[in-house]
Parts: structure tokens; sequence; C-alpha cells
């Protein structure tokens, strides 16, 4: 009886092990759809059921850190790259040298291997054209054409706490002003004035003025451009005095779970499927296997900061602290 019950238990906890192998927990920075996209292609692909959840960028990295004793999750896909820098630099993320990060540039990845870059997307405005000329606001083309008084509660951007792509702002200014951090943080004193609300997510301004909610919008050049080609009445500018760009990233976590169905999804990931449905998305794909979408919009023609993640990474707390201090506290509940 004795043996019967000890193969019993061992068949079980075979099959235990059996069914959380083909498993992975995921926590992604994607919009909803897109994920959703990639993740549900790998398991049709695999076998191998993601089980992952969406978060801003910001809420990703606190959501690592409340669980750095027992990370729920061993993957993290999407998310600006200072923010993945930030994880690795927290030791919240840990090192994976995938055989096919090698169809990512090496600029786009880091040398020890901690992330790998997915796509670039350059900061733009977007406006929606029939409330602007209900409004009676002219176009705005820059950067400082924002703080002009006509544009008083006018714009909506997210909030660098829980955004990368509103920190991306902030550094993107930084850069602007020859790296005078107090010229910077005058200029955003100033277009506080113009800003209606701070939102906690980066891609919520641009569907606030799609949907007619607001008229002018700062967010990410491939989240406009797929509202308009779904029909939204925007325009879509590239600021002229020159703009910030995220080098979408993915790590693999610091977690006390099994990590192999982790690497199988960041190798699929970077494999040629999967930058199929990338490169889809209207970003600019990193990845030499990627035929890009097109936008009606070429890098060539922007004005780009010289940006540096690293520094940005490095240097995020303290700009942050001083964000709350001098412009805004809380985003939008």
């Amino acid at each position: 009886m004795k043996k019967f019950i000890t193969a019993v238990f061992f068949v079980m906890l075979f099959s235990s092990n059996l069914y959380a192998a083909e498993n992975v927990k995921a926590y992604t920075t994607l919009e909803a759809p897109l994920a959703k996209a990639l993740f549900d292609q790998f398991e049709a692909d695999t076998g191998i059921n993601v089980e992952w959840e969406r978060l801003s960028g910001g809420e990703a990295i606190m959501r690592l850190i409340d669980e750095s004793e027992d990370q729920k999750a061993s993957i993290w896909v999407g998310g600006v790259g200072t923010q993945h820098i930030e994880a690795k630099n927290r030791g919240l993320s840990v090192s994976y040298r995938s055989p096919a990060a090698k169809n990512i540039p090496f600029h786009y990845r880091d040398h020890d291997a901690y992330w790998t870059g997915l796509y670039i997307g350059p900061l733009s405005f977007c406006v929606n054209f029939e409330l602007m000329k209900k409004m009676n606001l002219p176009m705005p083309h820059s950067w400082s054409d924002l703080t002009l008084p006509v544009y008083k509660n006018s714009i909506r951007v997210a909030h660098p706490y829980t955004s990368g792509t509103a920190y991306n702002m902030l550094t993107t200014i930084i850069r602007l002003c020859d790296s005078d951090e107090d010229m910077a943080f005058e200029y955003f004193k100033t277009l506080d004035n113009s800003i209606e609300r701070y939102t906690r997510s980066g891609s919520a301004p641009a569907k606030s003025c799609a949907a007619g909610e607001i008229p002018i919008a700062i967010g990410y050049l491939h989240d406009q451009v797929k509202l308009q080609k779904e029909g939204a009445k925007i325009d879509i500018i590239i600021p002229s005095d020159g703009t910030g760009f995220e080098t979408a990233s993915m790590s693999i976590l610091k977690s006390s779970s099994d990590l192999t169905n982790a690497y199988k999804l960041y190798d699929w990931i970077l494999g040629s499927k999967a930058t199929a449905i990338i490169s889809k998305w209207y970003v600019i794909p990193l990845s030499k296997l990627a035929v890009a979408s097109d936008t009606g919009f070429s890098l060539v023609d922007m004005k780009l900061v010289n940006q540096d993640d690293q520094w940005d990474a490095d240097n995020k707390i303290r700009l942050l602290r001083r964000w709350e201090k001098d412009i805004s506290s809380v985003p939008e509940k």
C-alpha cells in the first residue's frame, strides 16, 4: 500500500511540474491588444501559455521593486530602455545572452545582455483638428509653441513618475536646453499652464485626443499613427525643434520560478514570427528581419536629440524628485 501511495505521489508531483512548465508569467508595457496578439501567437506556436499583465512603465518598475524578494513574473516585454536599465541597476533583472539577439544592432542591446531593444518610437504631438477648429487654436509645431498662453488647459500628457513616455519627454527637453536643467524646469513650469491633466499611462492622452476630449496630446508616434489609421480625426506633428525617442526593450526578470519558458519567449520575440507582428505596429523595428509598416514618417526627416539612455536611467530618481517638487506631485487617479 505504501508503495502505491508513493507512486501516486510522484505521478502527481511530475504532472504538477509538467503543467507549471507549460506556463510563463509576463509583465508587459505594450498596449493590451498588441500584447495579446503577440502572446497568443507564441502560445499557438509553442503550446506555452503566457499569463500576462499590462502595466505602464513606471508601474512595472514599482511592481518589480515591491516583488524584489519574490518576483511573480519571469519576463518583462516592452517599456522604454531607461526603465530596463533601471531594472538592471537595481538588480531586478538577470543577464541572458539569447542567440536570437544577433538580429538586433549591438547599439540597441545591453553589452552585458540584461536587455534587448525591440523597436524605436519618437515623441510627437497629436491634435484633434475638429476640436482645434472649434476652439480656434493655432496648430503647434514645436515644444516652445506648447507654452503659448493660447493653449492654457488644452494639452494632455502623462506623468513621468508613472510613465516612461513622459520621463522621455523630460529628458528630451533637458537636451534641447543644452543640458541646462534649470532652463528645462523653467520650461516645464510654463508648460504646466497648458496642461489640462497628467495621466498615468503614456498612451492615454492620444486616445483622449482621438475621442475629442482634449485638442492636443503628447505621446509616441506609433500610438498616434495607429489611432489615425483606425479613423481618428487627428493630425500628427513631429516637433520642429527636436524630439527624443524610446527604445522599447525586453528583460528577463530575477525570478525564483522556472525561467526555461521565459527564455523560450524571449528567443521567440526576437525571431521572425514575432518580428512580423511587431512590424505591423507602426513602430520603427530594430530587427534586421523586419519590414516596417508605412507610417508616413521617416527618421531621416526628424531632428532627433542625442539620446543617452544610460544617463537618463542614472539620473531618474533625482529628476523625478525635482519634478515632484517643482511641477506636479501626482498623476491622474
